[in-house]
C-alpha cells in the first residue's frame, strides 16, 4: 500500500466516504430480494444515496449505464429476474453481489457462479455463504441454515481470500467481526450489536450501502466495503441506545445513519488491518 493504513487513517477514510455519498448522492440500482426492498432503499436514502429498485430487463439498457453502482441480491431468486441480474452486471458499472443462501439449491449456486464470472467489485455474505461459494458446494451440507450462518466469520477467512484471488473481487464476510479482503490484505470491521441479526435483511441493507460507497469512489473497493460495514454497524450501536427490541432498533438504526457526524464517525468506527 502507498501509505500506512492505521486506525486513524481508517477513521478519516470512513468519514470521507460517507461525506462523498452525501455530496454526490450516487444512483444505486438495486436488484434485490423482495424482503429487503424497503430496508435497503431506506438505508441508502438515509446515508445520502439515491436508490432505484429497478429490475425490468427491458429497462436495463437505458437505465443501468446511468447508475453509479449496481447492487444484486439473490435472496428471492427467480428465473424471471436472473436475466436482468446478468444484464445489469454486464453494463460496465461497478457492482456488488450478495449471494444469499447460495447453497440452498443447484440453481442458486449456478446463478451465483454465473454472476461471479461477471466480476463484481465486492462480494458480501455471511461465513456459510462465502464458504459455500468459494468451494462451489451444494445443499448436501448438513450445516446449511438458509440465510443464517452456521459458521463464525473467522472460519471463512481463508476461503474469502481464495475467492477474492480467483474472482478479482473484494470479499467481505459478515459476522460478529466482519473481515474484508482483496486476497492479500485483510481488514476487520468490529462495529455492530447482536440484535441487528434479529432484523430481517440488515445484511442486505449493508450490502446496498457498500454499493453506494463503491459508487461514490470506485477506486478502492476494499476501503468502500470496510467503511460501509463499520458505519452501518456504528449506526446500529447508536440505535441500540434507544431501542427496546428489533422493530425499534430498525427505526433508530436508520435515524442514526442519517444523523452521523464527523466526530461520531471518526471516534466510533472500529476498522483495523489484520496482520
Amino acid at each position: 500500500m502507498d501509505e500506512e493504513r492505521t486506525e486513524a487513517w481508517w477513521a478519516r477514510r470512513a468519514w470521507a466516504l460517507l461525506s462523498a455519498v452525501r455530496e454526490r448522492a450516487p444512483l444505486v440500482q438495486c436488484i434485490t430480494n423482495l424482503v429487503s426492498l424497503d430496508i435497503a432503499a431506506n438505508a441508502l436514502t438515509a446515508a445520502g444515496a439515491s436508490p432505484a429498485m429497478l429490475h425490468c430487463l427491458r429497462e436495463i439498457p437505458d437505465f443501468t449505464p446511468r447508475c453509479d453502482a449496481v447492487y444484486i441480491n439473490v435472496g428471492t431468486l427467480s428465473e424471471d429476474w436472473l436475466p436482468s441480474m446478468r444484464a445489469a452486471a454486464s453494463a460496465d458499472r461497478p457492482w456488488v453481489l450478495d449471494p444469499v443462501a447460495v447453497a440452498a439449491s443447484g440453481f442458486r449456486m449456478e446463478a451465483c457462479l454465473q454472476l461471479l464470472a461477471l466480476r463484481p467489485a465486492v462480494v458480501r455474505g455471511n461465513a456459510s455463504e462465502i464458504l459455500a461459494l468459494a468451494s462451489s458446494s451444494d445443499s448436501s451440507s448438513s450445516s446449511f441454515k438458509g440465510v443464517d450462518s452456521s459458521h463464525d466469520s473467522g472460519e471463512a477467512l481463508q476461503a474469502a481470500k481464495a475467492l477474492a484471488r480467483s474472482s478479482g473481487a473484494v470479499v467481505a464476510v459478515s459476522g460478529a467481526v466482519d473481515f474484508i479482503t482483496d486476497g492479500e490484505q485483510v481488514v476487520s470491521a468490529s462495529n455492530g450489536v447482536p440484535m441487528m441479526q434479529k432484523i430481517t435483511a440488515t445484511g442486505c441493507a449493508v450490502t446496498a450501502l457498500i454499493a453506494a460507497f463503491v459508487g461514490a469512489d470506485p477506486s478502492d473497493a476494499l476501503a468502500a466495503a470496510a467503511c460501509a460495514l463499520a458505519i452501518f454497524g456504528l449506526a446500529g450501536e447508536i440505535g441500540m441506545e434507544s431501542a427496546k427490541g428489533p422493530a425499534s432498533l430498525r427505526m433508530h438504526l436508520i435515524d442514526a445513519l442519517y444523523g452521523l457526524d464527523e466526530q461520531t464517525v471518526t471516534s466510533g468506527v472500529k476498522i483495523a488491518l489484520v496482520p
